[in-house]
This record gives C-alpha cells, structure tokens and sequence, in this order.
C-alpha cells in the first residue's frame, strides 16, 4: 500500500450545473485540506450510487476546451458527456488542476504553436524540454479515500490514469471508455493519443479523418496558390 498523507473534506457546497445545450444537474462541490500537491482540485459528487460501484472520472481542466470550446481537443464534449453519465448512475467527477497534461496554460498554448508546424501533442511537450505527460495522480486518490472510495469504475480512454489510482491503492474494478469527439482540428491530437499512449480509441477510424482532413487541407492551399497567382497576374 503506498504512503502517503490522508486528505480530508474542507468545504461542500450545492451548486446546480448548466450547459450550453440546456442539460442540467445538480451536483455537490467538495473541496480538501492535505492535497499532496498543494493545488485547488475539486470533487464534483453527481446522482446517487447507492449501494452500486460509483462512476468516476479524473478531468484534467483544459481552459481552452472547457470554457472557450476550441475545437483542438475533446476536452469540452467530454465534460458534457462525464457529468450526465456520472449523474445518471451516481458518482464523481474529479475537476483537477492539470492543464495541459500538467504542464501549465502557457507551455500548452506554445505547444499548439508548434503542433501548428507539424509536430504533434507529445513531440511539441518535448521539443519545449517538458513531459509528454506531466500528471501525477496522488491526490485524486487522497480525494477520492476522503470521500470514503476506494473502489470505482473509471470514465476514461487513458489506461494511465486506471494504472496509477491502482498503484495508489484505488480498486479500478473497470476503466469505461469516454465517447469520440472529433472535429477537423482535432484528429491528429486523438490519433497521436492512442499511437503514444495507447488511449482506447478507433485508430482506424482517426486515421481515415486524418487523411482526409489533409487531403482537404492541401486542396484548399492549392486554390489559394492558384488565385493568389492569377490575382497578381
């Protein structure tokens, strides 16, 4: 069993959620005293377990994604998507302070500028001298044993996350995938998950829309050249 320091609840509060397409739920914010790595996570308690094994999802917040909506990551679908089925069954939503696979708002957006250039999510971390993926779990589990669980189905398409709440001491009885949120901007990140970190996604399916996306993406230069050409004729 690993060691380290019991974490206890701080504060509840009732807060009704509401989404942009209209779904609400009523959900209930914990907060802790004793997180090991100092941060301001949140627990966000959802529906009524009961006497069932809760549905519990890890989610990294992603500003972009969560609160803008960019389309350069499933971050936002996902959210949507963990809070009514975590409501549905009853459960809890960790909200966790990890931006950008742990690495912080600002390197995330540099990274982007160089995922603009052809590198992708984990070849731009390391070309900026950072982690592919920088997050620890250590104080997900110390919430989650504060909160009297010690044994979960997990909401995730990151055999990771179940890996290391299992070390930690967490019984992930099943790791239940998340949905597929693709756009045009985002393919390459999904595909890229599941060839670096083998996230559980339809990697024939991401690469078919990646093709195609370039495909697109070289047709529409093309026409461009061609009338940036003619114009200056």
């Amino acid at each position: 069993m690993p060691d380290f320091p019991a974490a206890t609840p701080r504060a509840r509060v009732r807060v009704p959620l509401r989404f942009h397409d209209g779904y609400s739920a009523d959900a209930e914010l914990v907060t802790f005293h004793g997180l090991a790595d100092g941060q301001e996570h949140v627990a966000v308690v959802l529906g009524d377990p009961g006497p069932a094994v809760p549905l519990v999802r890890l989610h990294s917040e992603c500003l972009t994604g969560d609160v803008f909506g960019s389309a350069r990551c499933d971050c936002g679908p996902q959210l949507r998507e963990a809070v009514e089925r975590i409501a549905d069954r009853g459960g809890v939503l960790l909200h966790l302070r990890q931006e950008g696979r742990g690495i912080g708002l600002y390197s995330k957006l540099d990274a982007y500028a160089l995922q603009d250039r052809g590198l992708d999510t984990y070849e731009a971390n390391a070309a900026l001298g950072l982690p592919e993926d920088a997050r620890d779990y250590t104080a997900a589990a110390q919430m989650l044993k504060a909160l009297g669980i010690t044994s979960l189905d997990l909401l995730s398409n990151n055999p990771d996350k179940a890996e290391q709440l299992r070390t930690l001491g967490i019984d992930v009885r099943e790791r239940v995938p998340t949905g597929v949120f693709t756009t045009p901007h985002n393919v390459r990140y999904l595909r890229a998950k599941v060839l670096q970190t083998q996230h559980t996604l339809p990697l024939g399916e991401l690469t078919e829309q990646t093709e195609r996306t370039e495909r697109n993406e070289r047709t529409e230069l093309t026409n461009l050249t061609e009338l940036t050409e003619r114009n200056a004729g």
